[in-house]
């Protein structure tokens, strides 16, 4: 198998720089998580939305199904939290990737069991503090990404390069723009140890979503996303008819307690699982516009990494030669008038 070895693939033992994200409803079951593991990337199962038998149900699925690296992924703002961290700490899963929320929480434990904590982070600041309490790694989170944008929304290639800046030898992985291996090597030349792949991973075969929100995220072009929610949670979602009617209300000053409402009255299950992908949260990234098909997640990788080998190829090395002159120059010098 192929091997990219940066920091990032040395800590979580896997052979590609390449972190699937852990998305509610896309990965919350072993198929995605799997094939993506299987193919030398980090597989990551949702924990946000799933009932506690479901999640045991699937972290069972998970173990038995590779010998490879994989991860879950928790919000830890989500409903029991804490009997979700209760029953990780059980299944002992090889990676968590923790979010919203302070790690200092959940850290010692996990380090107990073995499992390696990476955090996700929206901020310099934040990354300080996560890295001061011990993390393993952070999981950078650019505006450009689909779901939750960090509030400032400093674009993934600035955040990235600060942070890798601000907490020198503490593993990153960027997150927010990357569909290719183009975008990988981007995020490594910024000092990422790896990158992480969200909306490109909605549009594969194994990701449980509704054909209707696959089929959306490939019709989608690079400016067909919008931020919506300001002061509720800003998501970035493909334009539709409820990101359409959120910035009405946005942009007409609507008191809160009404944008709260018509808010909450879509939902990301809507879309997700039942396909309605006019009136739903249909979150995705601006990536979407580089994704041109539904494709097995394997196949995914291994493009990922044929793109990434092209475009280190490509790029032009330093060297310490002369400029050549400009062509019909040479022994003009002193000729005027001739």
């Amino acid at each position: 198998m192929t091997r990219i070895a940066t920091p990032l693939t040395e800590l979580l033992g896997i052979d590609l720089p390449v972190v699937q994200a852990g998305m509610s409803w896309a990965s919350s079951s072993s198929a995605l998580p799997l094939a993506v593991s299987r193919a030398g990337g980090l597989g990551v199962v949702a924990a946000g939305p799933m009932r506690l038998p479901d999640l045991a149900r699937t972290l069972d699925e998970t173990a038995a199904g590779t010998d490879r690296p994989w991860a879950v992924n928790l919000p830890l703002y989500r409903a029991g939290a804490d009997e979700v961290v209760e029953l990780l700490l059980a299944r002992r899963p090889p990676v968590l990737i923790a979010s919203q929320g302070g790690p200092r929480r959940y850290l010692d434990r996990f380090h107990d069991v073995g499992t390696v904590c990476l955090h996700v982070v929206a901020g310099v600041e934040h990354a300080r503090k996560a890295a001061d309490a011990g993390v393993d790694g952070l999981v950078v989170v650019g505006a450009e990404a689909g779901g939750h944008p960090p509030p400032a929304m400093v674009a993934t290639q600035v955040l990235v390069r600060a942070v890798v800046s601000a907490v020198p030898g503490v593993p990153v992985v960027a997150s927010g723009g990357v569909a290719d291996g183009a975008g990988l090597a981007a995020m490594l030349a910024l000092g990422a140890d790896g990158a992480q792949f969200g909306t490109r991973f909605l549009a594969t075969e194994e990701a449980t979503v509704h054909p209707g929100y696959k089929a959306a995220v490939v019709a989608a072009g690079v400016d067909s996303t919008r931020t919506v929610g300001r002061g509720l949670g800003t998501i970035r979602a493909l334009d539709n008819d409820f990101t359409r009617r959120m910035t009405r209300l946005e942009e007409d000053g609507t008191e809160l307690d009404v944008r709260r409402g018509a808010f909450a009255s879509a939902s990301l299950k809507d879309a997700a699982l039942d396909g309605l992908v006019d009136t739903g949260k249909v979150e995705a990234g601006q990536s979407a516009g580089l994704v041109d098909a539904v494709l097995p997640a394997r196949e995914v990788v291994d493009r990922i990494v044929a793109e990434y080998r092209r475009a280190v190829t490509r790029l032009p090395l330093p060297t310490e030669e002369p400029r050549p002159a400009p062509a019909g120059t040479a022994g003009t010098a002193g000729t005027a008038g001739a």
